[in-house]
This record gives structure tokens, C-alpha cells and sequence, in this order.
């Protein structure tokens, strides 16, 4: 049996959920480890609820029977004398990492940020991550309210979703970079209006007093704050962002599925190259993404699918 962590925010589960649907396409025995990262208080939850994504859940036996997690007595001065005997294994890197498809049993951690790890399910996830009224369910009702009419707005306009990160981008510039300058943001802005002149962009932030300022100062035309969505209540901005026909992305996971899950044919994609500074990312784009440079240069252009 195989077991993947599950880690992070929703964007980064979504991709260790994509790889455990390549590896039961696979036939491979596998379980999701929900109870390491999310079984603690954490200010991060588990989300894919709101995808009506289902997976099996490791028991915690079957985690400690991976890891050689044990606690009791034996195990513990057993560990001492001869090691820890465990199967776990850690992505190399930041690509695509063949390996974790051949060990096995195996308990995988690792954020899997690449279309490769799940090449086969392709069109059973898009036929499967689907938000449903359930995202609607426990919040207050003029937030409710508030989110469909930012989706009747976008789903009636050449909506554009343009996310700008902040929080832990600003406290770890050197684990981030600085990819999504706003030069960046401005190539993205007159890269799609040039192709769509009526385009209004719909501007998805965590730090939205800055952004609102910032738009204001950088930018003319159609621009929509999405306001009232908090940590716990992302999935709603992700719902949102995937709606909209075009996406201007941030260098983030969140961003990346905002665009993946957007079933227009014809949408135009940018993205900023590199994605986090001077790391190697290159298996994180694809195909027909419009990679921008942080001086606002046009490194590829291409469509994501032609008539």
C-alpha cells in the first residue's frame, strides 16, 4: 500500500489529490494522510471537500506501519539500535520526479506541482472536481449572497481573474522570489486586452487594502476587488477565479488550478517565468501558458488550444 501526505493550502492539495488518482488509475493500493498536517490546529485546512473530491483516508496504523511511526517502548529502543526502518520518500525537486511512481509500498510527501504526475486522469479529474452548492453551506448568508452576484458579474463579462499574493510571499522573499512584479502584472493586463479590448479583470488578493491601492495606482479601466473571502473560506475565490474565461496568475499553486479548472477552450493563460526565483520549475507550465518575464517581457506565446 502507498499513502500520500497531505499538506498545505487547497491549490497544493489538489495536486497531491491528482497524484493519488494517477496512482489508482495505476491500480496501485493508496491512501491520503489527512491526520498529520490537518489532524492538529493548524491555521491551514483540509479543502477538497468543496470539489466533492472522495479518497481513503490512511488509518493511523497504516501511517506508523509506512514511517515506522510507532511509539511503543520497543519500537522506540528498537529504533535506536538498528534505525528507523521506513518507507517514506521526498520529492527530489521542484519538476517532475519519475521516482515517486516507482517506489512502492511507499509513504509520499511532496507538493507534485506538474500536469506529468497525473497525465492519464486528465479528463476524469475535469469531469470530476466540481463545486457544488455544498460551498455555500455554514458561511453567513450575505457572503453567500455576495459570491454569487461576483459570479453572475464573471460569468456575464470577458472576466479576467488576476491574483496577486501576499502574506508569506512578503515574509520569505528568498523562498518566493520576486516572479510577479508589477511589470508583470502590467504584461498580462495589455497582453489580453489587446486580444479582448472589453476584458474586466477580476482581482482575487489575501492582502486586499494594499491591492485595491495598488490597482489604483497602476492601472485604468474595468477592475473588480473580490472582498469577503478569508483563509478559511478560499475555496470560494478558487470557485470564483476558475469561472472566469482568462487568468493573469500569481506564481502560486491556488492560481495555477484557478486556471487548470477553467473549462474555456479558448483561454489565455499567463504566467510568470521564473515561477519562484532562481529555483528550476520548469515542468509547473503548460502547454500554451503565456510566460512572462518580471520585466514584463513575452517569453512564450501560445494558445492554449486553437479552433
Amino acid at each position: 500500500m502507498d499513502i500520500i501526505r497531505m499538506e498545505g493550502g487547497l491549490g497544493n492539495q489538489l495536486f497531491q489529490y491528482a497524484l493519488y488518482r494517477q496512482l489508482r488509475f495505476m491500480g496501485r493500493t493508496v491512501k491520503m494522510d489527512v491526520t498529520t498536517e490537518y489532524g492538529r490546529e493548524h491555521d491551514r485546512q483540509q479543502m477538497l471537500w468543496a470539489l466533492d473530491a472522495v479518497y481513503e483516508a490512511a488509518t493511523q496504523d497504516e501511517i506508523n506501519r509506512l514511517t515506522d511511526g510507532f511509539t511503543d517502548l520497543l519500537s522506540r529502543i528498537r529504533r535506536k539500535l538498528t534505525g528507523r526502518r521506513t518507507k517514506r520518500y521526498a520529492e527530489a525537486d521542484n519538476n517532475f520526479d519519475p521516482q515517486v511512481f516507482q517506489k512502492t509500498p511507499v509513504y509520499l510527501t511532496g507538493y507534485f506541482q506538474s500536469e506529468k504526475y497525473f497525465k492519464d486522469v486528465d479528463e476524469i479529474l475535469h469531469g470530476e472536481l466540481r463545486f457544488s452548492d455544498r460551498i455555500y453551506d455554514g458561511i453567513p448568508g450575505t457572503l453567500a449572497d455576495r459570491i454569487k452576484n461576483y459570479r453572475r458579474q464573471i460569468e456575464g463579462a470577458e472576466s479576467v481573474a488576476l491574483h496577486v499574493r501576499r502574506g508569506d510571499y512578503l515574509e520569505h522573499p528568498e523562498m518566493y522570489g520576486v516572479s510577479c512584479t508589477t511589470e508583470y502584472y502590467r504584461a498580462g493586463v495589455r497582453y489580453i486586452r489587446e486580444r479582448h479590448p472589453d476584458a474586466q479583470f477580476f482581482v482575487f488578493t489575501n492582502d486586499p487594502a494594499w491591492t485595491e491601492q495598488w490597482v489604483q495606482e497602476n492601472f485604468t479601466g474595468n477592475f473588480t476587488l473580490i472582498r469577503g473571502t478569508d483563509e478559511g473560506t478560499g475555496y470560494l475565490d478558487l470557485m470564483l477565479m476558475s469561472q472566469c474565461k482568462h487568468q493573469i496568475m500569481a506564481n502560486s499553486s491556488f492560481s495555477w488550478w484557478g486556471a487548470w479548472l477553467n473549462p474555456n477552450k479558448d483561454k489565455l493563460v499567463t504566467a510568470p517565468e521564473p515561477w519562484f526565483g532562481d529555483r528550476e520549475c520548469r515542468d509547473i507550465y503548460t502547454e500554451g501558458m503565456i510566460r512572462i518575464s518580471p520585466d514584463g517581457g513575452i517569453r512564450h506565446k501560445e494558445r492554449i488550444s486553437e479552433e
